[in-house]
């Protein structure tokens, strides 16, 4: 999101929305590195709560895919060809009120959070419900209770 963008619109009142980005993001977001092809990146997005598939080379954020991204793209291309960075990365002392106010108006749900070098620091991700972020904790009880459901079926 652009700097003169966040630092004009308003807050939105609510869960979550005092403090700033770095608050309130998922610190360890999954990435895939920049070679990755179009069929890795859809393979990831095909998870129920992967909905912005992060291009990395090192610590350092290349871009940015969506399912949208990849309407109709061959798989083999490579994903970073498709990718997007403008409009899908905040800064972290970013007001999360504010920026909960915009993805919401957007109808967006991610952006990955980024430094002024682009050093990927984490991802903020949007509850369905549009009235928080998810947490580090929400992340890893989904994956302990998926874990759990598998076992129980095997």
């Amino acid at each position: 999101m652009d700097r003169a963008v966040l630092d004009a619109a308003p807050g939105t009142p609510g869960a979550q929305t005092s403090g700033v980005v770095r608050g309130v993001m998922l610190t360890e977001p999954k990435t895939l590195p920049a070679c990755a092809s179009v069929d890795d990146a859809r393979a990831v997005l095909a998870g129920d709560h992967v909905h912005m598939v992060l291009l990395t080379q090192g610590a350092t954020l290349l871009g940015t895919l969506t399912g949208a991204d990849l309407v109709d793209v061959p798989a083999d291309e490579p994903a970073l060809a498709w990718s997007v960075l403008s409009g899908r990365t905040v800064p972290p002392d970013a007001s999360a009120g504010v920026v909960l106010g915009l993805l919401v108006r957007a109808s967006s749900r991610r952006l990955a959070v980024v430094d002024a070098d682009r050093t990927l620091l984490g991802l903020l991700c949007l509850k369905r419900s549009g009235t928080g972020f998810c947490s580090d904790t929400d992340v890893a009880a989904r994956a302990a209770d998926s874990t759990t459901r598998r076992r129980t079926i095997l």
